[in-house]
């Protein structure tokens, strides 16, 4: 299993974000997480990424525990979240970074890029922070799927995308490994239905609803 959840709580200010959490994710799958805003679907990813110490509860990540081995943890997901970090770095030092501290070739990266018909070579001088936001994910996207991951974690990943550039992206996902798994936030189950094959939905902190489609 990737990651297995065992009754993990999570307070902010006195409000259980996360209810005594269960859950696991094995290899293969492919995962609509789902529910209304303040469910806690962002603060359960947030936490297996290791962002947050949790309250009780036990949580591991291919039987690592994301808070103290952080590093491990991340080694093994690719993240892209809704809203594109305010990176300062030019195109060009951000993928030097990217390839230096991930193993990914920039080669792979502008190839993936290319077919969302994104040209990072126009703009390989530029911040990262001055591209357009659908620029932004398209590139966030490009470096995810180059990345060798066991597990792919996209929030709202077509929020910032054209038409033409989710079909593009969906296109995409349908090359990865058998053996990657993913995991949507999402509230479009229908953009996403010939790509998952499990739904998850939270409420109020709890998942109440976890089955195979």
């Amino acid at each position: 299993m990737l990651v297995v959840a065992e009754e993990i709580t999570k307070n902010f200010m006195g409000s259980k974000v996360l209810d005594t959490v269960s859950m696991t994710i094995n290899r293969g799958d492919r995962i609509a997480l789902m529910g209304p805003n303040g469910a806690g679907k962002t603060t359960l990813v947030r936490a297996i990424l290791g962002f947050y110490h949790l309250d009780s509860g036990r949580l591991k990540v291919l039987d690592y525990e994301p808070i103290n081995q952080r590093v491990e943890v991340l080694k093994h997901i690719s993240f892209i979240p809704q809203l594109p970090p305010p990176v300062k770095l030019s195109i060009d030092e951000l993928l030097t970074f990217v390839t230096k501290s991930s193993q990914i070739s920039k080669e792979k990266i502008f190839l993936q890029a290319s077919q969302m018909d994104l040209d990072l070579k126009t703009h390989i001088s530029k911040p990262f922070y001055k591209l357009s936001g659908g620029m932004k994910q398209k590139l966030l996207i490009a470096i995810a799927l180059s990345k060798k991951s066991d597990l792919l974690i996209f929030d709202e990943p077509t929020a910032n995308l054209d038409p033409k550039g989710r079909e593009q992206f969906y296109e995409l996902l349908t090359d990865i490994d058998a053996d990657c798994s993913t995991l949507f936030i999402t509230h479009r189950l229908d953009e996403i239905a010939s790509l998952v094959n499990r739904k998850i939905y939270m409420d109020l902190g709890k998942v109440v609803e976890d089955e195979r489609i």
